[in-house]
């Protein structure tokens, strides 16, 4: 099979190809040893994410809590322009 690339950057896959993977929007891309290597993902909405969260025992003030920690500043990391 055989797909061109276009001068945006774009590749339109064969059909035959694609009607492997029914549903598929989303593929993680890779270069591996010079070839390019496409596997479809699943995208979750953010309500299946916040279902997955809550069902973990995980709240909202834990999640702003991880993401305060994730934000602080570090010894010896410069700080961004404001």
């Amino acid at each position: 099979m055989l797909a061109k690339l276009t001068s945006k950057n774009q590749i339109t896959l064969p059909k035959a190809l694609v009607s492997k993977f029914p549903g598929a929007e989303y593929f993680a891309v890779r270069e591996v040893d010079g070839e390019i290597i496409l596997k479809p993902v699943r995208m979750h909405s953010l309500d299946a994410v916040w279902r997955k969260i809550e069902s973990l025992g995980i709240t909202e003030k834990d999640v702003a809590g991880a993401v305060r920690w994730a934000r602080r500043p570090r010894s010896g990391a410069k700080n961004p322009a404001k």
